[in-house]
C-alpha cells in the first residue's frame, strides 16, 4: 500500500533552508566589508609605494600568534628575484597614509610616526602623542621628551642616533590613555617599524607601551628593573618620562633601567653613538 505523502505545512516553508539565499546573504555581506574596509584605507598601499606593501600585514599576523617573533628577512635569492623586498620605514609610512583607521583620525591634528636613525640599535617607544607633539608632527618635544633627551644623552646617545616612536600614532583626547581598538589599530605598525628598524633593544616607556609591546596587562612596576624578550628583541620597561616629571623620586629607579641597557648594549658590542 503506497502512502500518501503530507500536505505540507505552510509555516514550515518560513523555516526551511535555501543555500542560495544564504550565499547571496554572505557575498552581499562581504561586498560591505570590503567596501568598508577601503574607505579606511586599511587594505592596499598608495600606487606610490615600490617599498614592500605586506609589511603591516605580516606584523598583524604575526601578532596573532604566540609567541611573536617578528618575520625573518628574506634571503638574497628573494631580494635578486623582486619577489619580496625588505619592509622600510618608509614602506611602513606608505601603507599608514592619511590613517583613517580609529575614530582619532577625527580629532587629531597630525599624524606622529616616529623620527631618529632607521638602522638605530636602540628604540625608544611611548604611548601617544602629547599635544606639542599633535601640533608638530614630531614625537616626544614637549616637556617629556626634553626629560627623555637628557636621558638619552646621558647614556651616551642622542636623538638623532636611536629611533623614537610611540604606540599610537595619533593624540588621544585629553592624553588619555589608548582605548583597546585604537591600540589594536595601531600595534602592527609599530611592530612593523620595528621589523624595518632591527633595533637590538627597545625601551617601553610607561606601561600601556610596554603591555602592546609585550602582549600582557602588568604594572610597570612589575615589569621594569629586568629584560623581557617578545617579538624577536630585547624590551626594558621603564616610566615614561611624564610620569618622572610628576614623580621625581622616580628618576633614580629609571637610571637604574637604562644602564642595565647600557651593559647590554656593550656586552653585544653596541656601542654608544652620540
Amino acid at each position: 500500500m503506497t502512502s500518501t505523502p503530507p500536505t505540507p505545512d505552510p509555516h514550515d516553508a518560513e523555516d526551511a533552508w535555501d543555500p542560495r539565499e544564504e550565499l547571496l546573504a554572505l557575498v552581499g555581506s562581504l561586498r560591505v566589508a570590503v567596501e568598508r574596509q577601503a574607505r579606511a584605507g586599511r587594505w592596499g598601499a598608495p600606487a606610490t609605494a615600490t617599498l614592500r606593501p605586506v609589511a603591516v600585514a605580516d606584523a598583524r599576523r604575526e601578532l596573532s600568534d604566540e609567541p611573536a617573533r617578528l618575520p625573518e628577512p628574506p634571503d638574497e635569492a628573494e631580494l635578486e628575484d623582486g619577489a619580496r623586498p625588505r619592509p622600510t620605514l618608509a614602506s611602513v609610512r606608505a601603507e599608514l597614509g592619511d590613517c583613517q583607521r580609529c575614530k582619532l583620525a577625527a580629532t587629531r591634528t597630525k599624524l606622529v610616526f616616529g623620527a631618529g636613525a632607521e638602522d638605530a640599535a636602540l628604540m625608544f617607544v611611548g604611548e601617544a602623542p602629547g599635544a606639542e607633539e599633535d601640533r608638530t608632527g614630531e614625537p616626544f618635544v614637549g616637556r617629556a621628551g626634553e626629560l627623555l633627551d637628557k636621558m638619552i644623552e646621558a647614556m651616551g646617545w642622542s636623538r638623532r642616533t636611536v629611533y623614537i616612536a610611540n604606540l599610537l600614532k595619533c593624540r588621544p583626547p585629553n592624553n588619555r590613555d589608548p582605548a583597546p581598538d585604537e591600540a589594536s589599530e595601531c600595534r602592527p605598525f609599530l611592530v612593523a617599524q620595528l621589523g624595518a628598524i632591527a633595533p637590538r633593544i627597545v625601551v617601553a616607556l610607561g606601561r600601556p607601551a610596554a603591555n602592546a609591546l609585550l602582549g600582557m596587562d602588568a604594572p610597570i612596576g612589575a615589569l621594569r628593573g629586568k629584560f623581557h624578550e617578545r617579538l624577536g628583541v630585547k624590551i626594558m620597561p621603564t616610566f615614561h618620562p611624564a610620569y618622572l616629571l610628576r614623580e621625581p623620586g622616580r628618576k633614580r629607579d629609571a637610571w637604574s633601567d637604562l644602564k642595565l641597557v647600557m651593559a647590554e648594549l656593550e656586552r653585544i658590542g653596541v656601542h654608544a653613538r652620540a
